[in-house]
C-alpha cells in the first residue's frame, strides 16, 4: 500500500512539472522581449576622388650647364601614370647659357654665337613613386605626397649640335587636391661636350619647381 502511494505521488509530480514547463514556454513565446536593441546606422559618403591617369606640368628653375653657369630654365612635362607606382614622362625645356670664365677673362674671345648659347632639350623618362606618404598642416588638413625617382634618355641641342643625353634624378609631388599637384625636382642631365679643347662627359644639374594638373 505504501509503495503504491509513493508511485502515485511521483507520477503526479512529474505530470505537474511537464505542465508547468509547457505553460512557461507558451507564455515566453507570446510575450515580446523586455529589451529591444536600437542601433543607429550612420550613412557614410564616399569621397569622389578623380582617377585620371594623365598629368600635365609647367615648371621653371635653374639649369647649371657645366662651364656655362647657372641659368633660368622653363618647360613642360606630360606624364602618364601606368599604376600607383610607375609612370612615363615626356619633357621639353629651354634655357640660355652665359659666357664661360675663359671668355670673360680673355676679353675678346667668344666660343659661341648668341644663337649657339640657346639650349633646349627633350627626353622620355620612367619614374617610380618610392615613398608615398602624407603631410599634415594643422589638425584638420592632410595632403598626400609622393617621393619619386626618375631616369631616362633624350637629346640636348646646344652649341649648334644635338647631343645624346641621359638624365637621372628625384622629386616630390605634393597633391594639393584630387586634380592639382605641386612638384620639386632635382635632375642631372649628362652629355658629351668638346668646346674647350677636349671631349668630356658633362654633368648639368637642374633644380625646378612646377604646378601640374590631372585630367
Amino acid at each position: 500500500m505504501e509503495g503504491r502511494l509513493r508511485i502515485l505521488l511521483l507520477a503526479a509530480l512529474a505530470a505537474f512539472s511537464l505542465w508547468s514547463g509547457a505553460a512557461l514556454a507558451a507564455e515566453g513565446e507570446s510575450q515580446p522581449q523586455v529589451i529591444q536593441p536600437e542601433i543607429d546606422r550612420r550613412e557614410i559618403g564616399l569621397d569622389k576622388i578623380d582617377t585620371e591617369d594623365f598629368e600635365l606640368e609647367a615648371f621653371t628653375g635653374l639649369l647649371s650647364v657645366e662651364d656655362f653657369g647657372a641659368n633660368a630654365v622653363f618647360g613642360a612635362r606630360a606624364a602618364y601614370h601606368i599604376s600607383e607606382g610607375l609612370f612615363f614622362e615626356a619633357t621639353y625645356a629651354q634655357s640660355t647659357t652665359t659666357e664661360t670664365s675663359y671668355e670673360r677673362l680673355s676679353g675678346s674671345t667668344k666660343l659661341l654665337t648668341p644663337s649657339q648659347r640657346e639650349l633646349s632639350y627633350y627626353n622620355l623618362s620612367l619614374g617610380y613613386n618610392l615613398l608615398p606618404g602624407e603631410v599634415f598642416i594643422g589638425r584638420n588638413w592632410a595632403f598626400n605626397t609622393d617621393l619619386y625617382i626618375i631616369g631616362g634618355v633624350g637629346s640636348t641641342h646646344f652649341a649648334g649640335d644635338d647631343r645624346l643625353t641621359t638624365n637621372f634624378g628625384a622629386g616630390v609631388r605634393f597633391l594639393a587636391s584630387d586634380w592639382l599637384a605641386l612638384h620639386l625636382d632635382v635632375r642631372d642631365h649628362m652629355f658629351e661636350i668638346d668646346l674647350l679643347g677636349s671631349n668630356k662627359h658633362s654633368h648639368n644639374l637642374e633644380f625646378t619647381g612646377g604646378v601640374s594638373v590631372f585630367f
